[in-house]
C-alpha cells in the first residue's frame, strides 16, 4: 500500500515548473501613490544588467511561510513568491557559514576547505582568500556591491572582511549570532565583545537600542535612495533574523498571543517583523525606481531549530542535520523580468547556482579557471525549463565521525560510513554516518507551554545503522528506507561520493586564538592577526640566524 502511494508521489513530483491561476494581482501593503514615479524613474534605466537583491533569512523553518501552511502570518512573502516563481526543490546548507559561503564562492565545502561545522568567533579562519566572489565578479562589470547584516565567514585578519572580499559598503556583524538590540556576543565565560560594523570599523554611533531587523531595513533604504538606480546594484541583504536569540518588539506579539509555546510565539513575532522589513525594502524599490529592472531573491540559510521555535514539518529533521528539513529551504524569485510569473518551480537548484546565475544575468564573466559546483538555473526558473542540475553533494565532513558502527564493510568497500555525508543523485539521497537529529517534529507539538517531544516522531533503527537510501521524489518525507532493497543504488552514489572526495581539499578548521578576545581589541569583535607582527617576528629570527651565522664564522676563524 506505501509502495503504491509513494509511486503515485513519484509521478507527481516529476512535473516541472507547473503554473499556478491567481485571480487578480494586488499591489504591495502599504503601497504609497509615489510609488509610480518611482517606477516611471526606473522605466528610463538600462535594461541590460538588472539590479539584484539577495535576501538571506537565518534559519527560517520549512514550514514557516505562509503558503506552506504556517499558522506565522507572512502576507509580504506570500505576496512576492505568489508573484514569482516558488522554489519547491530548493537547498541548501544545514547550518550558517557553509550556505553562506557556498552562495558566494559557487562552491562546495569540500572545495573551500569549511567542510566542517561553523567559524567560529575565536578561529583564526575565514573563507579562504584565494576564492573569488560573487560581489568581486559583480563589480568587474559595473555593479556597485552592498552588504547589509550577518556576515560569518570570518574576520581574523583584515583582509577577511566584506569590504576586502568584494563589497563597497558593508552595515552589519561579523559573527553567527548576538543580541538583536545591543549588538554585544558572548562566546564563552569572559569572552564577550560588541559585534555592529559599519565597513571596517566598529559602529558605535549607530549603537541606538534598535531591534536590527529594523535597523538594517533603514540602512538598505538609505542605500537604495543614495544611489543611482540607472546604474546596476548588488544588494545583499542577510538579515539576523529569525536566529536565537528570540527577540522581538513588543507590537509584533498582538496576533500570537494565543500560542502557547513561548518559544514558538517569539519566534511568530521574529518572523513576522522580518515579513514586514521586506515589504518595506520592497516598497523603496518601487520608490526609488529599482523595482522594475530587479531581480529578488528569497532564501532561508538552512532549516528551522524547533528548540528555538522553528518548523520543518512535514519534512524530517532539523538545522544542523543533513535530513529534509535541515537542508530544504524556503525560496523564490519575484522580478518583472521572469517570463513564467505564478509558477512553481519543482526542479532541482541548489544555492551554490547563484554565483553562475547572476554572474550570467549582470553579462560577467566566468573564469575558465574556476571549477564551479553551481551551475546557470536562470531559464529553468524564469521559463520553466528543465534543470542542468542532476546531482547535490549535501557534504562530506571527514572529522565528524561519531557513527561509532560505521566502517568500509558498511560501505561495501567503497567508503567508510563512519563518515557524515549526504549526496542526492536524480531521485536518490544517500546519508552515511550519523546525520543528526532525526524526528519529524508535528505543528502540535509547541501547544504546550514547555518544549514537548510528545507527539514527535521518531524511527528505531538497528543498532549500528549508518547507511540510508530514500527516493526523495517519492518520498520527501524520508520515510521509508530503500538501503536494504536497492544495494546497487547503494554502491552507484557511495562511488559518487568516493569521485567526489578525491577533489576535496584539506579542512580549515583550527583551534581558538586567545588573541581573539575582544578585551585585547577595545572590547570589540573584529581582525585581531596582524600581519606586521607576523612580519616583525620572521625578521627578529632572520636577525638571530644572521647573528648565529656570523659567531660561528668568528669561531672557525
Amino acid at each position: 500500500m506505501v509502495a503504491a502511494v509513494l509511486a503515485g508521489l513519484s509521478l507527481l513530483s516529476l512535473l516541472t515548473c507547473g503554473y499556478l491561476a491567481w485571480g487578480s494581482r494586488r499591489g504591495s501593503a502599504g503601497e504609497a501613490p509615489g510609488n509610480l514615479l518611482g517606477e516611471e524613474r526606473a522605466a528610463g534605466a538600462p535594461r541590460s544588467q538588472p539590479h539584484i537583491i539577495f535576501i538571506l533569512a537565518d534559519d527560517q523553518g520549512f514550514r514557516d511561510v505562509g503558503y506552506h501552511g504556517s499558522e506565522i502570518r507572512t502576507p509580504t512573502l506570500d505576496k512576492l513568491a505568489a508573484e514569482g516563481v516558488k522554489l519547491e526543490n530548493y537547498y541548501v546548507q544545514p547550518m550558517c557559514t557553509p550556505s553562506r559561503s557556498q552562495l558566494i564562492t559557487g562552491k562546495y565545502q569540500i572545495h573551500t576547505g569549511l567542510q566542517h561545522s561553523i567559524i567560529r568567533p575565536t578561529q583564526p579562519n575565514c573563507l579562504p582568500l584565494d576564492n573569488v566572489t560573487l560581489p568581486q565578479k559583480l563589480k568587474e562589470v559595473g555593479y556597485s556591491t552592498h552588504m547589509v547584516g550577518k556576515w560569518h565567514l570570518g574576520f581574523y585578519r583584515r583582509e577577511c572582511m566584506p569590504t576586502q572580499r568584494g563589497f563597497d559598503s558593508f552595515f552589519g556583524s561579523l559573527l553567527g549570532s548576538g543580541d538583536y538590540y545591543t549588538h554585544f556576543k558572548c562566546d564563552s565565560p569572559g569572552i564577550c565583545g560588541y559585534d555592529l560594523y559599519e565597513n571596517d570599523n566598529a559602529a558605535w554611533d549607530h549603537d541606538n537600542g534598535i531591534y536590527s531587523t529594523q535597523m538594517y531595513t533603514q540602512k538598505v533604504q538609505q542605500i537604495l535612495a543614495s544611489h543611482n538606480p540607472r546604474k546596476p546594484i548588488f544588494l545583499y541583504i542577510a538579515y539576523q533574523a529569525v536566529h536565537s536569540p528570540l527577540q522581538a518588539p513588543g507590537r509584533y506579539f498582538e496576533h500570537y498571543r494565543s500560542i502557547n509555546n513561548i518559544n514558538r510565539r517569539r519566534y511568530a513575532a521574529m518572523l513576522a517583523c522580518l515579513d514586514e522589513a521586506i515589504n518595506n525594502v520592497t516598497l523603496a524599490l518601487r520608490k526609488y525606481g529599482y523595482y522594475e529592472n530587479s531581480i529578488i531573491i528569497y532564501s532561508s540559510d538552512n532549516g528551522g531549530q524547533p528548540m528555538a521555535g522553528g518548523s520543518n514539518w512535514p519534512l524530517r529533521g532539523s538545522k544542523g542535520t543533513y535530513w529534509e528539513g535541515g537542508i530544504r529551504a524556503v525560496g523564490f524569485v519575484h522580478s518583472p523580468l521572469l517570463k513564467n510569473k505564478g509558477s512553481v518551480c519543482k526542479e532541482l537548484v541548489h544555492i551554490t547556482d547563484w554565483f553562475p546565475t547572476l554572474i550570467t544575468l549582470a553579462e560577467g564573466q566566468i573564469d575558465e579557471d574556476i571549477q564551479l559546483d553551481g551551475y546557470d538555473v536562470w531559464e529553468t526558473i524564469s521559463e520553466g525549463r528543465r534543470s542542468p542540475r542532476v546531482d547535490i553533494l549535501h557534504n562530506i565532513d571527514p572529522i565528524y565521525t561519531k557513527a561509532k558502527n560505521g566502517s568500509w564493510a558498511a560501505g561495501y568497500g567503497i567508503w567508510n560510513t563512519a563518515i557524515q555525508s549526504a549526496i542526492r543523485v536524480n531521485h536518490w539521497k544517500l546519508l552515511t554516518g550519523n546525520p543528526g537529529y532525526s524526528d519529524w517534529v508535528p505543528p502540535q507539538a509547541f501547544s504546550n507551554a514547555g518544549p514537548n517531544r510528545w507527539h514527535n516522531e521518531r524511527v528505531s533503527w538497528s543498532a549500528g545503522k549508518t547507511v540510508w537510501l530514500f527516493n526523495i521524489t517519492a518520498d520527501p518525507y524520508e520515510r521509508v528506507d530503500l538501503s536494504a532493497k536497492h544495494p546497487d543504488v547503494v554502491k552507484q552514489l557511495l562511488r559518487r561520493l568516493s569521485q567526489f572526495n578525491k577533489t576535496a581539499v584539506p579542512v580549515r578548521y583550527p583551534p581558538k586564538d586567545p588573541r581573539s578576545n575582544p578585551k585585547l581589541n577595545g572590547g570589540v569583535w573584529g581582525p585581531w592577526f596582524k600581519e606586521d607582527e607576523k612580519k616583525k617576528k620572521s625578521d627578529k629570527s632572520k636577525g638571530a640566524n644572521k647573528q648565529k651565522k656570523s659567531k660561528n664564522k668568528k669561531k672557525a676563524n
